[in-house]
């Protein structure tokens, strides 16, 4: 095995520094060189090593390199020699991921970029007589033979030859991409008997804790008077329909991850049952599941205790892998790029915990090198799911999930699944086949996003897309060039042994017939006046004059002339937002008329749905003489899948439409159950003329379906956050804290069920006064961009970097990002920014992490639980107050929910939204920050979301940064002394 393999000749490396780019020249030299200076020298030089080649393109100002790409990528390489894996895309980030010495790391120049590949060379060499040698030495000659740039290197040190075939005895690359075939296959168990009911103490809970965290570990009061309070969920339920609710606010620095895993541990021990721990984004997921490795430090034992849950279309599924390996296998050189990620997804898949594609252990970059289209070709993003049926059912990364869920102690979800799961399970009652058994507990972290998340997961959207996807899944591609199966397709394993299904299921796929056909968008577009001469050529017509195709065409046509009627404007035109929207009310005839008739048409397809149902069920009971445990989960699926997939939405959708009657208006001051509302907007892969337009309802309340579907049937709920109430501090009455307590109350459910919740507010250690400064800009216009991108620039640069900068607009981030990128490249404070670097958000994390100096700007993804600590983030800069978007649901809620004061409820929402941005700063009491409002028109209301001994202070720009680069220079002065 060679010590040093092989890398290309003469490779230059590239990487940014200080504004312009250290650059190892092909005759070994370290120069450093303009983006210009390289776009010339390029052309003449051998292909360059880079990290995160589409990153570097952009920044070089050049196309997006193409795939494969003819670049050496360190990222691609790293993906090779350590599958599942996760760093910074960055020099400093994929050196400390190898262990490189740290002083090399300080100021990285292009040198060290052979050194990464070396090292990364030599880790892939040392793996040549490994079990897994075989496997990676065949997919790298096919990954060489496809023209993957690192081929020939990756080929020389697994000891392959230079040209030629394989060696006698090794696997064939086709097979080698066959991960399915060696993956380890599920065992069914016995079902779980249901929990028991032993409580846990609040001083069983403070000593598990104290175990948990160790002798020598700091000892904080509020976290175990929190893990105390927390002990209350897991009280034995006395009433149905009554559980045991806890409101614990925690403010920064309590420890409340730990503090309620000490009595859920516990419980789930005792009574041999699963506590959900559910959070609002995916970032506190990630975080929860590292802090557990301290409850469970042995890695193996760990995942017998700890499965994290997400959505199946998180996952890779392993029959859609194979129908992407068997098309780019078939297609060949066509197909390249795509046999490389596909390679580099199989090594994954056979390293992989879970098989999450999407905030797992693929690194989120793996996206931005091969395309998201390779990885939602290869997830279950379609619902079609044949679970049985499916050759490799037993190797289902998503079936081990859920088996591993049903046995777990602590299951870590998120609050979009564990809502749907509960309604899932209220609608099917006693199935015990549910993916899922029961929870009887859960956590539920973030909790300040409960009725975000419920308004999401309860809402109801008949629109153009949702509609043609249900066509979709139900009649296959029609014709189109796409994979995706029709219902029949997926049956036809039950066809042969229930031929009675037969008959409901081709009356159904023709009622599908009903909904949105291939190019209804285009369609309905032409028939905008002044619009007929955009028609598709294939348009029906009628008289000459492009008509729609079937019921629900017609239904989206009179809805979206009613938003073209009631909004300002061409949709297409000017500085208009890419969507709109406008009341249903009062409702023309032409929409009435259109209404009853789809409706007439989803009743159609709804009835042969339940008759499908109904004859699947019943072959669950006639036919057990040759029923199988495999074909009764087949069919136990398939009713699932059609009744949750379709026929549950099929139902909504009429019972919205029934309600529809011309002309009639809710009568004023009646307070309404729902919000319905049309909105028309541009979606991710439509063309520019092409929208979406759609009819919306909405609970007035989410937290009513919450309550009555998760809430109402547990036996006990923590719910958790540092923000779960709004104190004003400027009521003056006694009651004010119990005013904000009943407010969060409301926002969490709490309300709604017969016995009060437990409320318990525990503050943050830290000393705010002494580790913060809050400031308020006073002199830049709100208005002026250029005066923004000044802004921002001047307090980055007061900062050093170290800074967050959040927007509540798309464009203004975009245009500050265009002015300021680089004059602060040129400081050596490198500036990434959602929405403009080809870059997930958790990788974008990951390099303000690993980065000292970095800076990143954001949107409200990043205000809610990013979790920066140390030094890394020193600087949060908010470009205007949060207020509420003015929308019609925000407007009916305000009125309907403030309590008879509307301007109240906008204040509350944007100081809620001010201490989760304030949040994100101090992180441990070593930290120290500065937040800045960029709004001279916060009015003094609002001050008090920020923390008790932060005050606020007005001051111009400036003087702002003055004081920010000499309250960040002397804690450096400290750290040092403490060095």
């Amino acid at each position: 095995m060679p010590d040093t393999p092989p890398l290309p000749d003469s490779a230059p490396a590239l990487i940014p520094r200080h504004g312009a780019w250290s650059v190892l020249t092909p005759d070994g030299e370290i120069l450093s060189m303009s983006a210009d200076d390289i776009r010339r020298e390029l052309p003449q030089w051998p292909i360059p090593m880079v990290i995160h080649a589409p990153a570097t393109a952009r920044r070089l100002d050049l196309p997006p390199p193409p795939r494969p790409s003819p670049w050496l990528d360190l990222l691609e390489l790293f993906a090779f020699a350590l599958p599942a894996h996760g760093a910074p895309p960055t020099a400093r980030g994929l050196g400390a991921a190898l262990g490189i010495a740290e002083n090399r790391l300080d100021a990285p120049e292009a040198d060290l970029l052979p050194d990464l590949a070396f090292e990364l060379l030599r880790r892939i060499a040392a793996s040549r007589n490994t079990p897994e040698g075989s496997i990676k030495a065949t997919l790298a000659w096919g990954m060489r033979k496809a023209g993957w740039a690192w081929g020939p290197s990756v080929c020389a040190a697994l000891g392959l030859p230079p040209a030629g075939g394989l060696p006698a005895g090794m696997i064939q690359p086709n097979e080698a991409l066959k991960v399915w075939t060696r993956l380890p296959k599920w065992e069914e168990t016995a079902p779980r008997p249901a929990p028991a009911t032993h409580p846990v103490t609040g001083e069983e809970a403070r000593a598990h804790l104290r175990t948990i965290l160790g002798e020598g570990a700091e000892h904080r009061p509020a976290q175990e008077a929190f893990s105390h309070v927390a002990a209350h969920a897991f009280a034995p339920r006395t009433t149905q329909g009554d559980p045991h609710m806890v409101l614990a606010e925690a403010g920064t620095g309590t420890g409340k991850t730990l503090g309620y895993v000490a009595p859920a541990s516990i419980w789930a021990q005792r009574n041999g049952g699963a506590v959900w721990i559910s959070t609002y984004t995916r970032h506190l997921q990630r975080q929860i599941e590292s802090e557990l490795a301290r409850v469970y430090p042995d890695p193996d034992i760990r995942r017998s205790h700890v499965v994290v849950r997400k959505g199946r279309e998180n996952y890779l599924c392993l029959l859609n892998m194979e129908e992407s390996v068997n098309i780019a296998l078939s297609r060949g050189q066509a197909a390249n790029h795509t046999i490389i990620g596909l390679a580099l997804v199989a090594l994954w898949a056979a390293h992989t915990r879970d098989g999450d594609l999407f905030g797992g252990d693929l690194p989120g970059w793996f996206t931005d090198l091969f395309g998201r289209g390779l990885l939602t070709g290869i997830a279950d993003r379609r619902g079609e799911c044949i679970h049985g049926a499916c050759p490799h059912y037993q190797q289902c990364m998503v079936e081990h999930s859920i088996r591993r869920a049903r046995t777990a102690d602590l299951v870590i979800a998120n609050h979009a699944l564990v809502m749907s799961q509960a309604a899932w399970h209220a609608m099917d009652g006693a199935d015990t086949n549910n993916e899922d058994n029961t929870p009887t507990r859960y956590i539920m972290d973030e909790g300040h996003h409960i009725a975000d998340a419920a308004d999401s997961a309860f809402a109801l959207e008949l629109s153009g897309l949702e509609a043609a996807e249900l066509r979709r899944w139900l009649l296959g591609a029609e014709g189109a060039r796409s994979r995706a199966r029709g219902l029949r397709r997926r049956l036809e394993d039950l066809l042969v042994h229930i031929p009675r299904i037969e008959t409901p299921l081709d009356t159904a796929l023709m009622a599908a017939r009903a909904l949105p056909a291939p190019g209804w968008s285009a369609r309905l577009a032409a028939l905008d006046p002044g619009n007929k001469a955009s028609a598709p050529t294939d348009a029906p017509e009628e008289n000459g004059e492009p008509t729609l195709s079937n019921p629900s065409e017609a239904l989206l046509h009179e809805l979206r002339q009613q938003v073209l009627a009631r909004t300002h404007g061409s949709p297409e035109g000017g500085q208009r937002r890419s969507d709109s929207e406008c009341d249903l009310h009062p409702m023309p005839e032409s929409l009435h008329a259109a209404a009853q008739g789809l409706e007439r048409a989803l009743r159609r397809l709804a009835e042969p749905l339940r008759t499908l149902i109904a004859r699947l069920d019943e072959a669950l009971e006639t036919e057990a003489d040759w029923l199988d445990t495999p074909m009764r989960e087949r069919i136990a699926a398939a009713i699932r899948s059609i009744r949750r997939r379709a026929l549950s939405r099929v139902d909504g959708w009429c019972a919205m439409l029934g309600t529809m009657q011309a002309g009639e208006q809710p009568p004023a001051g009646e307070t309404p159950q729902y919000i319905d509302y049309i909105r028309m907007d541009r979606r991710e892969g439509q063309n520019p003329g092409e929208r979406d337009v759609g009819l919306y309802r909405h609970w007035l309340d989410p937290t009513i379906p919450f309550a009555s579907v998760l809430a109402a049937p547990a036996h006990g709920v923590l719910v958790t956050s540092a923000t779960l109430r709004d104190e004003t501090g400027e009521d003056t009455e006694n009651d004010s804290a119990e005013r904000a307590w009943d407010a969060a109350e409301a926002r969490s459910g709490a309300i709604h069920l017969p016995s009060p919740a437990i409320r318990s507010s525990f503050p943050s250690p830290f000393d705010y006064a002494k580790q913060s400064r809050a400031f308020i800009i006073t002199d830049v216009a709100h208005d002026d961009p250029a005066a923004l991108a000044g802004a921002y620039r001047t307090l980055f640069m007061a900062s050093n970097g170290g800074a967050l900068g959040l927007f509540t607009a798309i464009s203004r981030l975009r245009e500050v990002y265009r002015r300021i990128v680089t004059p602060l490249e040129a400081a050596g404070l490198p500036l990434f920014a959602q929405h403009v670097d080809p870059m997930d958000n958790a990788t974008l994390v990951d390099i303000l992490r690993s980065e000292r100096n970095a800076c990143l700007l954001g949107t409200d993804a990043m205000r809610d639980g990013v979790d920066v600590p140390g030094n890394a983030l020193r600087l949060v800069a908010f470009e205007r107050v949060p207020w509420p978007r003015p929308d019609i649901l925000h407007r009916e809620r305000r009125i309907h929910l403030s309590g008879g004061a509307p301007g109240r409820y906008d204040d509350r929402i944007a100081r809620l939204r001010l201490r989760q941005a304030f949040g994100r700063l101090i992180r441990s009491r070593q930290d120290r920050g500065v937040f800045v409002l960029l709004d001279r028109r916060t009015p003094s209301r609002l001050l008090s979301a920020f923390p008790e001994g932060v005050t606020v202070r007005r001051l111009g720009l400036s003087a702002a940064a003055r004081e920010i680069t000499a309250f960040l220079q002397e804690q450096d002065t400290s750290v040092d002394q403490l060095s």
